[in-house]
Parts: structure tokens; sequence; C-alpha cells
């Protein structure tokens, strides 16, 4: 068993290197969006972001991989003036949350605040939008040896508004739109925009990310569903890749944080390529 994860292990590395070549010998992710009339003129926005120095990057990069810390980190954001550890152990264990709190003291996100308490060094924030569009930024540049940019605003007329996530992944263009919110928080006019976006932009690829480890079949999906019978006489279905992941025409992709984030997205991305085309919008 230790031999095979080794030769798995090792594919994965040859597969990162060769995908790194093939970005390198491949039109910029900026040239590949002038080409469909998109120039970038403002990107990763650092208002309310909220990472570490550079030299705790890594660590900080790998604990955002767990679904407890993104939990609790937006309990700290929620009571970010002044917080006790009761307040922000709703997700996890008084141990687990213990260790959170102390990996934040010693990358210097919070300070201590009183006799009990701890507040968020850099204030007011917010949202944890920010900082998980450049965790899902991360992901694609580590993992996958993408070009990607988040908080993406183009100067030009038609859709509005920040694209959350543009990717390069082997020449194709991958837009994903990044939600913090549980699905209860989600509404009708977030799914119509994020169709507004992925026709105008016509990436190969857009995946619509939930970070929760809730079900996406029981609301998500019919909203999806609701949507493409709004905008198409014949609409495709939302079927499910696995578990709760969806796709519709092999290129769009609705997927969660459960499991892995990079596993989900690589889930897709092999759907995307064994199926081998694009978005078309009829």
């Amino acid at each position: 068993m230790t031999e095979e994860r080794e030769e798995i292990q090792s594919l994965h590395d040859e597969i990162k290197r060769l995908r790194k070549t093939l970005s390198e010998l491949t039109p910029s992710l900026e040239a590949l969006l002038k080409r469909r009339g998109f120039r970038v003129y403002k990107k990763e926005p650092s208002d309310d972001l909220i990472i570490p120095h550079k030299k705790f990057l890594n660590s900080f990069y790998e604990i955002m991989k767990r679904y407890s810390f993104r939990l609790f980190l937006r309990d700290v954001i929620k009571h970010q003036d002044y917080f006790t550890m009761e307040q922000v152990t709703k997700y996890a264990t008084s141990d687990v949350t213990d260790s959170y709190i102390a990996f934040l003291l010693s990358v210097k996100l919070i300070e201590t605040a009183g006799a009990r308490g701890f507040r968020l060094k850099k204030r007011p924030i917010k949202s944890f939008g920010e900082t998980l569009e450049w965790f899902l930024c991360e992901i694609f540049k580590r993992e996958f040896s993408a070009e990607a940019a988040w908080g993406v605003k183009f100067k030009r007329l038609g859709v509005g508004g920040d694209y959350d996530l543009i990717a390069k992944i082997d020449g194709s263009i991958l837009y994903m739109e990044v939600k913090s919110s549980p699905p209860k928080q989600i509404y009708a006019n977030e799914i119509s925009t994020f169709f507004d976006r992925v026709f105008d932009l016509s990436p190969e690829v857009a995946v619509f990310f939930m970070d929760t480890e809730l079900r996406m079949k029981d609301k998500i999906v019919p909203m999806f569903e609701e949507e493409l019978r709004k905008r198409l006489l014949s609409p495709p279905p939302v079927l499910r890749l696995e578990k709760e992941l969806f796709h519709i025409w092999d290129k769009i992709f609705i997927i969660n944080a459960r499991d892995s984030i990079t596993n989900n997205i690589e889930k897709a991305l092999v759907r995307y390529f064994r199926a081998g085309a694009k978005i078309h919008s009829s």
C-alpha cells in the first residue's frame, strides 16, 4: 500500500509539473481574457482580507483546508472587537478551538483583550468573503499549477460586479462564484447573476462553489433548474456527478466543501476535460 501511495503521489506531482509547463507555453490569463473583450482594471482587494505575513502563509493555507477552522474564523470575524473562547466554540471541541486561537495568536492575526478575551488585529472586517476567495485562488495555484486571480473587476459595459475567481486551466478559462453563506441564505437573484456572468464571459468551465457541507440538492439545485427554465426553451438537466456535486452540460458545476474542496474541484475538472466541449448558451 505504501508503494502504491508513493506511486500515486508521484503521478500527481508529474501532472502538476506538466500543467505548469503547459501553462507557460499557452497565452496568459490576461491575454485569453482580452480575446473575449475583457480587460482587468481591479483585482484582489485587501480591505477585508485576513491573511498573515508571508512567512506564515503556508501554515495558514494548510489550516484553511479544515472546514471547522473556516467556520471558526467566521465566528471570529463576527465577534472581531472582542470574543472569548466560549463564543467561538460552536463548530469544534474546546480543545480544537483552543488550538485555533493559539494558531491565530502565533501568526499575529489576533491579540489578547483583557484577562480572557481576544480581538482581531485588523478591524473592521465586513465578511469572510475576501479571505475565502483568496484561499480558493491559492488552491488553484498550489494544487493545479494554474494562473488565477480573485475579486476581479472588468472595465467594460455589460454584467457588473466582481468575478470571484478566474483561472487559466491548460489554456481554458475557468470562472468560479464563491459563496461563504449556507444554502438557506442563497437567493434566486444570485443564481441569475452567476448565469449572467457565465454567458457574458463564456468560460470553458464555470463553478458555483458553496463553502458548506450541507446538501445542495434540496434548495440550490432546484434554483438552478428554475433559472435554466427561465433562460432556455429546452433547458438541460442538472445532473448529479456524485454525492453533492452536480453538473450542467459537463461544463457548469455546482460543488460544496464536503470531504475536500481540492478533491471536489479536481472531480469537476476531470469531468470537464473528459467531456471536452465548451459552454454554449443555447
